[in-house]
């Protein structure tokens, strides 16, 4: 226990001190740094010894850890070698169980970005950002299916009544899907160039919020409009010739086979 006045307070190095007021007086009661730093060994100690294998980075934490079951864990900093003509690059981020988990991050062998990923069991997840030399190029959407329960609900706008949408409850095959607004950029002048929308891996239009093509799972429905017009084609055109020769005629009754009255 020792008493010190409150400007002699910042001049101790390496302690922790709890103050309280004590007359004109603080009372300070210290713990020496050094069984603070045993502590965090001890428990340092503990979590490498989870880890088969590992690595301890510059700043002394903990990477590159693999548990007793040969599963990734932790933090991660990951080094391809350029191969065959390919770039080689570094990413860096966690994994859980051996899956890719929240944000990743990727770099050139020179130290650019070049793409900010995000991860849900294992797959893509949300917003994904690829960049080249002159900044963001483009911009995707994803949408992770939880492989214990692979099923989503979408919205699905009435074809017929655009204040009506309906929830449906769909079961979904791929891990991933495009999910949301893929934007392009021109990189060097930070404009747009185009967006693309996505519902489940099924493009869409991005006004009216219909299908544009068809994927495993999701069944386009035709436009009713068009509906209509193809069975105004096919009607033969000898028909059509004898109701416009017919038209101002006198309708007279004709055995059709039909009995009754």
């Amino acid at each position: 226990m020792v008493n010190l006045s409150f400007y002699n307070l910042l001049s101790i190095p390496g302690v922790i001190i709890t103050v309280t007021k004590h007359s004109s007086n603080f009372t300070l009661n210290i713990l020496s740094m050094r069984w603070l730093v045993i502590i965090f060994l001890l428990i340092g100690t503990q979590a490498l010894c989870q880890c088969k294998t590992f690595m301890i980075g510059i700043h002394g934490d903990t990477l590159n850890c693999t548990d007793n079951g040969n599963l990734k864990q932790g933090k991660w900093v990951v080094h391809i070698p350029s191969l065959h003509g390919e770039p080689g690059y570094e990413e860096e981020g966690v994994f859980k169980d051996g899956k890719k988990e929240g944000t990743w991050r990727r770099y050139t062998l020179q130290g650019d970005i070049s793409a900010i990923e995000n991860y849900k069991w294992g797959y893509k997840n949300g917003l994904c950002d690829y960049y080249d030399m002159w900044g963001l190029e483009h911009e995707e959407s994803w949408k992770a299916t939880n492989p214990a329960n692979p099923y989503d609900t979408i919205e699905v706008p009435d074809l017929h009544d655009d204040t009506k949408i309906y929830i449906r409850v769909i079961k979904v095959d791929a891990s991933t899907s495009e999910h949301g607004t893929w934007t392009f950029y021109d990189s060097q002048r930070g404009t747009i160039i185009k967006t693309e929308s996505y519902v489940l891996g099924q493009k869409v239009d991005p006004i009216t919020g219909k299908p544009i093509t068809t994927k495993p799972g999701l069944v386009a429905v035709p436009d009713s409009t068009s509906t209509k017009k193809a069975t105004a084609n096919s009607v033969p055109p000898e028909v059509l010739e004898y109701e416009k020769k017919n038209a101002n005629k006198k309708k007279i009754k004709v055995r059709d086979g039909e009995t009754g009255n």
